[in-house]
């Protein structure tokens, strides 16, 4: 699986759509790395099921997390990093003990319309998430995005800092996609919503 850890200060969380953008531009810069101690286990990630877990820190823990080989980041108001893939018994021991469940954010604004130039990942109308949840959908949907997007868009893409908007789909934006056929996560049901739930998607710009 692939870890991803949000720097979740008590006194300045990240505002929802921040963290949620961060996750997704994380998890493809960790896919599209070179570091050669990561190519051979992103690669068979990549390749099987490709599940994350969104854990949360602050302060000490977070300089924790941040000793730990990974790539960290920022989105605005929000600080995500990402770790190569482990096994699912594997977590760092700096890592496994940090909180898992029950991350809440909330934009202090609503978050303007999405520029059309960008790549886009619509969340599922009418599904409750957390968004540590919303996190780990967005960011399987910009990988789903990726794999979708010719040689020529992906290098585009990765030249960008693989820039990208994350927004909840009006049940109108989500049907409208689908019928287009945009690469659609359907989630295996490990955590909060039913199996075969369809969670997110990615909207590459024509």
């Amino acid at each position: 699986m692939l870890p991803l850890v949000v720097r979740l200060e008590r006194d300045a969380p990240p505002a929802r759509t921040d963290a949620l953008e961060a996750a997704a531009r994380a998890v493809l810069l960790m896919l599209t790395s070179d570091a050669p101690d990561w190519v051979d286990a992103v690669a068979e990630w990549d390749g099987y099921r490709i599940r994350k877990v969104v854990r949360r820190a602050r302060g000490s823990e977070w300089r924790r997390a941040g000793e730990l080989p990974g790539i960290t980041v920022n989105q605005a108001s929000a600080e995500v990093r990402v770790y190569p893939p482990i096994p699912l018994d594997g977590w760092p021991r700096e890592l496994a003990k940090l909180q898992v469940g029950g991350t809440e954010l909330e934009d202090p604004s609503p978050a303007p319309a999405a520029d059309p130039a960008l790549p886009l990942v619509l969340l599922a109308p009418g599904l409750e998430m957390t968004a540590g949840k919303a996190m780990a959908q967005a960011g399987h949907a910009a990988q789903l995005g990726y794999r979708s997007a010719s040689p020529a868009q992906r290098a585009a893409w990765q030249a960008s800092g693989f820039a990208l908007a994350v927004r909840d789909a009006s049940p109108a934006q989500w049907d409208s996609a689908v019928a287009a056929g945009a690469p659609v996560v359907q989630d295996a049901g490990f955590t909060e919503v039913a199996p075969g739930s369809y969670t997110a998607l990615a909207v590459l710009p024509s």
